[in-house]
């Protein structure tokens, strides 16, 4: 039995693909839980249509990527903490003061795309920024004790 899928499945394919399965699967499992559509004529010419309007779309939301990638550049966020005599911060900090941080700069990225190693101590640091599934940039993240 051919199906379309809706969405990504894990060992099975991606959105768009179309792929074999058992019938009793795909009857009793995939479509009735919105993860995939028979695979007729009529949905197949309608994946395509989607998939080549999608790539217009994709290659947009690309090269916005890179332009915030670009405009980001070499740039040096100082998030202030709460720190001891020894250096060490007092809690962390977290994708939440970065996305805030780069807020001020002019830039909204969601904090679930940014991730940052833990840190604990007063320092330079850098978080990786994932703008788009072929676009990641690092950004350079000092810590600095707060007044």
């Amino acid at each position: 039995m051919d199906i379309i899928l809706k969405t990504d499945i894990t060992g099975l394919g991606y959105k768009n693909d179309i792929v074999s399965v058992k019938p009793g699967y795909g009857r009793n499992y995939l479509i009735p839980q919105g993860f995939a559509v028979m695979a007729t004529d009529s949905n197949r010419k309608v994946v395509t249509e989607n998939i080549r309007q999608a790539a217009h779309k994709a290659e947009k939301i690309k090269t916005d990527a890179q332009n915030i990638a670009s405009q980001i550049g070499e740039m040096v966020l100082t998030i202030p903490a709460k720190a001891g005599e020894s250096g060490k911060i007092f809690g962390r900090v977290t994708s939440i003061q970065i996305a805030d941080a780069l807020r001020e700069k002019g830039f909204d990225i969601d904090r679930k795309k940014i991730t940052i190693e833990d840190v604990k101590t007063l320092g330079a640091y850098q978080a990786a920024l994932d703008l788009h599934k072929e676009v990641k940039h690092k950004v350079n993240v000092e810590v600095v004790a707060a007044e």
